[in-house]
């Protein structure tokens, strides 16, 4: 059939429709809660279920797929244009925080490249490039899964994007039921600092829902009079006119040198930022809203997440299955590792939060890791989310360069050099955050071991 403007409407009334039935299922369905699956995931289960890749109910076009590589331009546009952190108070024991943070991304990176190179490519024929699919699925998410996924197939290899968006479903999956398994543990070994349970976490992190109008935050400040535009209407033109510069972009440079792609949504990001550099030195700037920018990338991450995980094709992952499983273990085995050995070592205070926080954005999502600290420390008082906000930031370019070049460097057949750097930098990282912490346990008087267990007070 015909794709038409009336066939992107049906497409998102019926992503539209899903997002409403998963957030009525996480509202409604204990087991669900208990699991803490977001709204965007059972959509996008539901939509792969009653799709056109299994049951063929639901009328999807055929261009389902490519929404998420679309949607994946308008978030990094958005993340350029409303990240205005600053380092603030940067110290020793954020810097260590950062180090442990960025010694987990690269060594996803760069150790599963290498397994994928050393033994599945050689046993079961994988691509190059099929080693990044753990960090793209795990420690990145969905956003990575889609960018790479997309920069993938315009390289030929049809499947990443699905390969891609199991990846982060799993990661996402692992993410949380070990980290509730990780939080019983720690609770029995007098670890976890506050001992929650799901009945402790809040009413909004188990159902999704904020019942309170008192509590309910607003999604962004009204910086114009409807007089003259829609306050979300600026907004969103500036998001739409970034993300459009950069598939122009994109294409320009395709005429000018057909042997070299540039992935468009790292030139959103590019674009972003140079508007950013150029419109703050005005006074009109004054007039972008970060927090309502931030509402649409989120928007966009969630109908993104929706369209990707319905447009797995099954077929393309039972071919790759075995691997798949293997990568997946590889992937695991790293997150044990950090948690149980590196992070006890690192963390003079409060190490278990901030591991298990850790835990979870490095399988999944930063809103795993939060949900997963809120029940390990329910009132917060690790201070752990205060310090990540600053970690994060040495960590965030970082990982932006990595989605970036990491299409490039396998295209241009240098995917040692992409295993061989990252694992180096992962290494070097943990290294710095191990001496790091070795310094401040030498210099303290009177503190217990890394590691040792803390009895709970009663």
């Amino acid at each position: 059939m015909e794709y038409t403007p009336w066939s992107l409407l049906s497409d998102a009334g019926l992503v539209a429709a899903l997002l409403v039935v998963g957030a009525l299922l996480r509202a409604r369905l204990v087991i669900i809660q208990r699991l803490m699956l977001p709204s965007s995931v059972l959509a996008g289960g539901l939509g792969l279920l009653f799709g056109p890749e299994v049951l063929d109910v639901l009328p999807f076009s055929d261009q389902l797929g490519t929404y998420a590589s679309v949607l994946i331009v308008v978030v990094f546009a958005c993340l350029a244009l409303s990240n205005d952190s600053g380092f603030g108070t940067f110290g020793k024991s954020t810097g260590k925080f950062s180090l442990y943070s960025i010694g987990s991304y690269a060594v996803q990176v760069g150790l599963g490249v290498i397994f994928a190179l050393i033994f599945l490519g050689p046993v079961w024929g994988t691509p190059e490039a099929f080693g990044t699919l753990l960090f793209a699925g795990w420690a990145g998410g969905f956003g990575t899964a889609a960018a790479l996924g997309s920069a993938f197939e315009e390289d030929g290899w049809q499947q990443a994007s699905s390969l891609g968006f199991t990846s982060a479903t799993v990661g996402m999956l692992v993410g949380i039921v070990g980290g509730i398994v990780i939080t019983n543990w720690g609770a029995r070994r007098g670890h976890a600092k506050g001992v929650g349970t799901f009945d402790s976490l809040p009413e909004e992190l188990r159902s999704g829902l904020v019942r309170e109008p008192a509590d309910r935050a607003s999604t962004g400040t009204a910086t114009t009079s409807a007089v003259s535009i829609e306050p979300l209407a600026l907004q969103l033109s500036l998001v739409a006119a970034v993300s459009a510069a950069a598939y122009g972009l994109a294409e320009w440079a395709g005429d000018l040198y057909p042997d070299f792609a540039v992935p468009v949504f790292a030139l959103a990001f590019v674009v972003g930022l140079l508007l950013r550099l150029a419109g703050s030195r005005t006074p009109a700037w004054h007039y972008v809203d970060p927090r309502t920018i931030r509402s649409v990338s989120g928007t966009a991450t969630d109908v993104l997440i929706v369209c990707g995980i319905a447009s797995i094709v099954p077929s393309f992952v039972a071919d790759y299955v075995t691997p798949l499983i293997l990568l997946f273990v590889l992937g695991l085995a790293i997150c044990l590792v950090l948690f149980l050995v590196v992070a006890p070592r690192v963390f003079e205070r409060d190490w278990f939060e901030r591991a298990l926080f850790t835990w979870g954005w490095a399988t999944g999502s930063v809103s795993t890791g939060i949900a997963l600290l809120r029940m390990s420390d329910p009132k917060l008082e690790s201070g752990t989310l205060d310090e990540f906000g600053l970690a994060y930031l040495p960590l965030a370019p970082i990982e932006t360069l990595t989605v970036t070049l990491t299409p490039t460097i396998v295209a241009a057949g240098a995917a040692w050099a992409l295993a061989g750097g990252w694992t180096a930098l992962g290494l070097l990282a943990t290294g710095a955050a191990l001496l790091l912490a070795r310094d401040t346990w030498r210099r303290s008087t009177g503190a217990t071991e890394p590691g040792t267990v803390r009895q709970p007070t009663s």
